[in-house]
């Protein structure tokens, strides 16, 4: 099954945090991971407001966290620490 990975993300250092963006991308990419939001318009109904909202999708929970754990990817997260406050999870998609 499909998974979705959720990100939603305050950036507070952005010259930081655009490091993380350039290296992250091609990283979930490598790992079969499709972009369907990022950033873009949202409504906050409940819980804590984050600014940049980024969902992706992925053949499944297990490629979306292999993705996270991969190499490319902890790179580019090593940029995020530190310029970001962040709340990120994986769901399977149930059709």
């Amino acid at each position: 099954m499909s998974a979705l990975w959720i990100a939603h993300v305050t950036v507070t250092d952005p010259e930081a945090y655009a490091r993380y963006a350039e290296l992250a991308g091609p990283a979930i990419a490598k790992h079969g991971g499709v972009f369907i939001a990022r950033g873009g318009r949202f409504v906050q109904l409940e819980g804590k407001e984050r600014p940049r909202n980024v969902v992706a999708r992925f053949e499944s929970v297990e490629a979306a966290e292999a993705c996270y754990h991969s190499p490319e990817y902890q790179e580019a997260l090593s940029h995020a620490r530190g310029a970001s406050e962040r709340e990120l999870l994986i769901v399977e998609i149930t059709e």
